[in-house]
């Protein structure tokens, strides 16, 4: 779990501000932003507000009030993309469904889940795309046997590495899986 000045100093590099320019925008002292985002301080109600308004961002990109862990609900999260075996695009869907329910009230839910949704919008488009291609060829009677077993390859790679995914979870390896390339839950 990241600390609040780990996450403060992510969030101003990513805005590709220095901590000088930090320092002037929330009107907090250099030295005390510089301990902030050390973990030698806790940024506490006016500082932290100012240090948002700053970053222009959510004071609940900060502070986790509420959350639980549940190493068990991130392990089904990462199951639930298995779901593609049995209904088409359910390797988005319930996936989706256990982000949206629990976002908000259980650590990485937020981070895993937008991970593996994104993953698995791009896997879905690809597969789909090499389906449609492999129907193409089945109706004009050149051989599509390739292409079927590329879609079911991928197919089965996707269940050993969600299989693997959530085993990891349980084993407390957290950490963003999947690889994105695009981002379509932000």
């Amino acid at each position: 779990m990241e600390t609040i000045g780990t996450k403060i100093s992510k969030i101003r590099k990513q805005k590709g501000m220095s901590q000088e320019a930090l320092s002037d925008l929330s009107k907090i002292n250099l030295r005390t932003l510089q301990r902030i985002e050390k973990d030698e301080n806790e940024p506490r109600g006016n500082t932290l507000k100012q240090i948002c308004e700053a970053l222009k961002t959510p004071i609940e990109e900060f502070v986790d009030y509420g959350k639980t862990e549940d190493s068990l609900y991130l392990f089904f999260l990462h199951l639930s993309v298995l779901s593609v075996i049995i209904i088409p695009l359910g390797n988005i869907i319930f996936p989706l469904i256990l982000w949206i329910n629990k976002k908000d009230s259980i650590y990485d839910v937020n981070k895993q889940g937008k991970n593996i949704l994104n993953f698995q919008i791009v896997f879905s488009f690809v597969n789909i795309f090499i389906f449609g291609i492999s129907m193409y060829y089945a109706f004009t009677s050149h051989k599509p046997q390739t292409l079927f077993i590329i879609y079911f390859s991928l197919i089965i790679l996707n269940i050993i590495y969600a299989l693997f995914c959530a085993i990891s979870v349980l084993k407390r390896k957290i950490k963003l899986f999947y690889p994105n390339p695009i981002k379509f839950v932000k």
